[in-house]
């Protein structure tokens, strides 16, 4: 174990640091206040921390400093005549150890893992690893080459803004619909947005693009990465990108490709209009995991400066990497100082980026110890308690590929979670799958068997039908195979069982009964995300048809695969009014979005059920029918009567009928009789592409329900108007 000498480069010869002074170990990154910056990075294993400097092209390191003083396992200096725009990173000497987890290699240029802004991209060579690439000793061995140009590098930034009247939208958790979509996909097509700022934060500057969101009905934008992400070389070569941005780098900086010019202000006025209109802003942030992958992974910021602290590492061997993510590494969250850089990043992209909230990819990582996943882990504790981020809006991803990865319904209070059984159900039961009715009632009302405890609400299950990873919609009732042929990788990657259905013909078609069933599919599978307990999350472009060409994980498809046409057509345009129709209802009905479980269980002093399942005669289902693998029908009765808070007293919302009907025939359904109520008016019918609502119907009247459809109706009250 030595500590390595420094790289031989002219620029780690003697300058003159006389004007730097010992600064403050806080904040940590580079801090302008207006007269200098102070320089601020955490490393308990380092024994010297050096600063380069670079020039205005980020092309000569034109100055090292060594930063002068350590607190507290921080190192720090202040630098008066350095101002926003200075690019710089550092070099971090001390043990190269692998076998006791150090991996220090000052020849190589390191990200600041809190470096607001990061200028360039990395262009992959031999001289990124701190080993010696194709060395006997593997990464064993040390590699001296300087590493300087081939990486990016952190720029000094200016934060201030002027937000204006822009406040927060803060949509309650019973109100929010996300929107899931991409900065580069949702917008490289958009005829609406220059071309210059295709791709970019500024697209979403334009008033259409905005416009088009809001009109939609969503309330909250949720948007892939945006953190600064790398593309994997195995991918360049191959001529593809790291498309959806899973791969991080930088947590607290914008990634560049999606700026259009240099300033990060572009982010924050995307917010702001976002907020105007009414929209939240949700970042898909990965903490998990880096870019920087296992031991035969590159140096290029973590591991470069406290690889023993920041990742978790085997207990019997730390020169090996605990894999919980699938990826490499894991971020180690049980150690103080990554608790607190993840912390600070989500804060800042709060406080000072405007952000209304986050999703947290393979979350529970986040909760994991030593000892496993825990919901008083460190970090979801930190968070319940936090003044900040326990007013945002934090959705988990809820496994892992780690033992016991899978935690859906165990997070703690405070936490929505992505409810993949939601998915899995509503696809299977459309499908036409036996043996679904009865898992499909639990989805249906907010899956309480996962979600019901501790005070949670039925938001708190993130409903969801497609997704970025998997089919889009339109590809799921028309494709029973992946076709990611375009990943290059033989049809390997992806995931084969997607409970999707072609309706007889795989990918495209010109016989118009097949297609009619894909768009009677496709209203079904959107009318029990939205009309369902829980929070719907619509992926972008589904709303329309959109098609990935039977692809089911264009991860790295920067191109006409991941981004969304705009070319609508007529059938797609009356499904996009299918969709705001669904939200509308949704936003009209209180019962479609309640603050309390449905439980089905006999309320004596209000003498109601709050749901009652139905066969189709109208009676009330039996053992026998739940048990009846071929039962593909049924009604659900949400009684308006029953109490919607603790106060015990009768509710006023209108009594809704909800039927479904996954079998291939028509079921003639009986519309049962409700105390308190007069007719049944049809709100909803997804055989019918262009519904006008409002037709009434007697109870004891049958409907034909036409197979594989869903039904809405709502009942209509005695008139209590008084005679004069």
């Amino acid at each position: 174990m030595t500590d390595q000498p420094q790289s031989d480069s002219a620029s780690s010869q003697e300058r003159p640091a006389s004007r730097v002074s010992e600064g403050l170990p806080y904040p940590l990154g580079a801090t302008w206040d207006g007269s200098g910056v102070n320089f601020a990075i955490f490393s308990a294993n380092a024994t010297k921390v050096e600063l380069c400097l670079f020039d205005a092209d980020g092309q000569a390191e034109i100055e090292r400093i060594a930063l002068p003083e350590f607190t507290n396992e921080i190192w720090h200096g202040y630098l008066p005549d350095a101002r926003p725009g200075t690019l710089y990173g550092y070099r971090v000497h001390g043990p190269y150890d692998p076998a006791n987890g150090h991996r220090f290699n000052p020849n190589k240029l390191l990200i600041d893992p809190y470096a607001k802004q990061i200028s360039g991209e990395l262009q992959w060579d031999d001289a990124l690893f701190g080993y010696t690439v194709g060395h006997a000793d593997g990464d064993l061995s040390f590699d001296e080459r300087d590493s300087a140009p081939f990486m990016p590098r952190c720029r000094v930034i200016d934060p201030a803004f002027t937000w204006g009247n822009s406040a927060k939208p803060n949509v309650p958790w019973e109100n929010t619909v996300f929107y899931e979509t991409h900065v580069r996909g949702f917008s490289k097509r958009h005829p609406s947005v220059p071309e210059p700022d295709r791709g970019t934060f500024a697209a979403f500057h334009q008033n259409d693009v905005v416009e088009y969101i809001r009109s939609l009905g969503v309330t909250s934008v949720e948007l892939m990465p945006v953190h600064y992400f790398l593309d994997d070389n195995h991918l360049l070569e191959k001529g593809l990108r790291n498309y959806w941005g899973y791969n991080t780098l930088g947590f607290f900086a914008p990634h560049a490709r999606y700026m259009a010019g240099q300033s990060i202000g572009e982010f924050k006025i995307m917010v702001s209009r976002f907020h105007k209109a009414g929209l939240e802003v949700i970042l898909d942030v990965v903490y998990n995991h880096t870019a920087e992958g296992n031991e035969m992974g590159p140096t290029l910021s973590l591991k470069g400066i406290d690889n023993a602290s920041y990742y978790r590492l085997m207990p019997d061997d730390a020169r090996y990497y605990i894999n919980d993510t699938g990826t490499g590494n894991t971020l180690n969250m049980s150690h103080p100082c990554v608790l607190q850089m993840v912390t600070d990043s989500l804060r800042y992209w709060s406080s000072e980026m405007g952000v209304d909230g986050f999703r947290f990819d393979l979350a529970t990582i986040l909760g994991r110890e030593p000892e496993g996943f825990s919901e008083g882990g460190g970090f979801l504790d930190a968070c319940r308690q936090d003044p900040v981020l326990a007013k945002v809006k934090l959705v988990a991803e809820p496994w892992d590929c780690g033992p016991g990865g899978y935690q859906v319904g165990n997070f703690p209070p405070g936490w929505m979670e992505w409810n993949d059984k939601f998915r899995d159900v509503s696809r299977a039961f459309w499908k036409g799958d036996d043996d679904m009715l009865g898992d499909f009632a639990k989805i249906f009302l907010g899956s309480g068997e996962q979600f019901n405890r501790r005070g949670r609400k039925p938001a708190s299950s993130v409903n969801f039908i497609t997704a970025h990873d998997g089919f889009t919609l339109n590809d799921l009732v028309s494709y029973n195979e992946k076709h990611n042929e375009a990943n290059g990788e033989d049809n390997r990657d992806g995931h084969s069982d997607n409970r999707s259905w072609n309706c007889g013909v795989e990918g495209p078609t010109e016989d118009p009964e097949i297609i009619e069933l894909r768009y009677r599919q496709m209203r079904n599978l959107l009318a029990t995300l939205f009309l369902a307990q829980g929070t719907p999350m619509l992926l972008a472009g589904d709303e329309f048809a959109r098609t990935q060409g039977g692809s089911n994980n264009a991860y790295c498809q920067d191109s006409e695969i991941g981004w969304i046409d705009w070319n609508v057509s007529e059938q797609s345009s009356e499904l996009q009014e299918f969709v705001r129709y669904l939200i509308e209802l949704r936003n009209r009905h209180p019962l479609l979005r309640r603050n309390r479980f449905f439980t089905g269980e006999y309320d004596e002093s209000l003498g109601v059920k709050d749901v009652s399942w139905l066969q189709p005669g109208g009676e009330e289902m039996g053992v026998e029918q739940w048990h009846d693998g071929s039962n593909r029908c049924m009604g659900i009765l949400l009684d308006g009567r029953t109490q919607t808070s603790g106060i015990r007293r009768e509710g006023v919302d209108k009594s809704l009928l909800i039927i479904v009907n996954a079998h291939h025939d028509v079921v003639n359904f009986t519309l049962p009789e409700v105390p308190q109520g007069q007719q049944w008016i049809l709100q909803l019918d997804t055989n019918q592409a262009q519904l006008d609502p409002g037709e009434s119907f007697s109870f004891g009247d049958e409907y034909q329900v036409t197979g594989r459809s869903m039904l809405m109706f709502e009942l209509k009250k005695p008139s209590t108007k008084k005679r004069k």
